[in-house]
């Protein structure tokens, strides 16, 4: 529903106090005069992009949640949450000013609440102002990237998570695979698989923390651990009492030579990381726009970081370099390279920018984007 339909369903009341925030100048007992007095101020071209860059960073954190929720309608608990994410600083998620947040929403004209007595208390954003505010914060965003020249050398790694995958399922198929008293394959096992593996990563130490981005995240290398975690989820491995065996499922996936869709595998990304990591959606989104072409990393995450909420020992700065653009790297979605004077550069690929703007769009797009679409995009 757009903002012309929702101020027809709110009652006088909500139209006089959003009037009157804008300081309209109208019959304030006439209905018609209000919305389109409303109308006239809202729809002026300058002012959602005046608003965003006035706004306030937990404001604008609180926006940025509701432009990516799929969800039409949202309850007070639900918005109450949403607003609380704003909140990044430990002690500062009082009710009071949480409910302050929603309550300007409400009187900016940003926030209706339902017409009928199912929706009266479930509200949302129009969707003309959230396509605006994304256009809004977009222009914010291109201001500030620096565009480099296409690098020399840069890497990318298109299919080979799927291929690697299929590799891990081929070596638990053919060797056994002992497991320790955790439930993780001894070191040698690991050394063996980034012998076979396209994308060789370092073994995990046991110095320091590792926590909070998948079951095995703390045991496995990042890479490793997401398609680890993504063959159990899915039934092709299992851990059964000391031995790492695959399933009947996993043993026709080998036999049958099937790559996994890599649709499946970055969905699984999403929601596998999406706890420490609340608004990925997002994130990916802006990251994605702001890397069409070929741009300093650090001239990106610059105006992203104030939505990347810090998740215990890992910084803004560490969730947008190893959580993100390096899991987009391995996924297929990101070019990543070196320049000499702006140091690390990015570039979505043609396929991650269709898959990004689908996953923001819904799944309707997703259903028909195949896997012989998307190898036609790698460039």
């Amino acid at each position: 529903m757009n903002l012309a339909e929702m101020l027809t369903y709110a009652d006088i009341e909500m139209l006089s106090k959003i009037a009157a925030h804008y300081e309209c100048n109208c019959n304030a007992h006439s209905k018609k005069e209000l919305i389109q007095s409303i109308l006239n101020k809202m729809g002026n071209r300058s002012f959602i992009q005046e608003h965003v860059d006035q706004m306030g960073i937990e404001d604008l954190r609180f926006l940025n949640t509701l432009l990516f929720d799929k969800r039409s309608r949202l309850s007070l608990e639900e918005l109450l949450a949403s607003a609380g994410q704003a909140k990044f600083a430990e002690g500062q998620k009082q009710e009071g000013s949480v409910r302050d947040m929603i309550a300007r929403f409400r009187q900016r004209g940003w926030l209706f609440n339902g017409s009928t007595p199912d929706t009266r208390y479930l509200f949302g954003v129009p969707d003309d102002l959230k396509s605006r505010f994304r256009s809004a914060i977009e222009q914010q965003l291109q201001e500030q990237i620096e565009t480099v020249q296409e690098p020399e050398v840069y890497r990318e790694e298109q299919e080979q998570a799927q291929e690697d995958l299929y590799l891990l399922l081929h070596y638990v198929q053919r060797h056994e695979v002992p497991l320790n008293a955790e439930g993780v394959m001894h070191k040698r096992s690991q050394s063996q698989l980034m012998e076979k593996f396209h994308v060789s990563e370092p073994l995990v130490s046991r110095a320091g923390w590792r926590f909070g981005y998948g079951r095995r995240f703390k045991d496995y290398p990042d890479r490793l651990a997401l398609l680890y975690d993504y063959a159990c989820h899915r039934g092709y491995l299992r851990e059964k009492s000391h031995e790492l065996v695959l399933t009947d499922l996993g043993n026709r996936i080998v036999e049958e030579e099937a790559k996994e869709p890599l649709l499946d595998l970055i969905r699984f990304w999403l929601r596998l990381y999406k706890s420490p990591i609340p608004n990925l959606l997002s994130l990916i989104y802006w990251i994605s726009h702001g890397s069409e072409n070929w741009c300093s990393a650090a001239s990106v995450f610059s105006p992203v970081q104030r939505f990347i909420k810090p998740y215990y020992y890992d910084t803004a700065e560490s969730i947008f370099q190893e959580r993100i653009v390096k899991m987009m790297l391995h996924l297929g979605m990101m070019k990543v390279g070196e320049d000499p004077r702006q140091g690390p550069v990015i570039r979505m690929t043609r396929a991650g920018r269709t898959i990004v703007n689908n996953l923001v769009a819904g799944t309707a797009g997703l259903h028909e984007l195949k896997a012989a679409d998307i190898r036609n995009l790698r460039v």
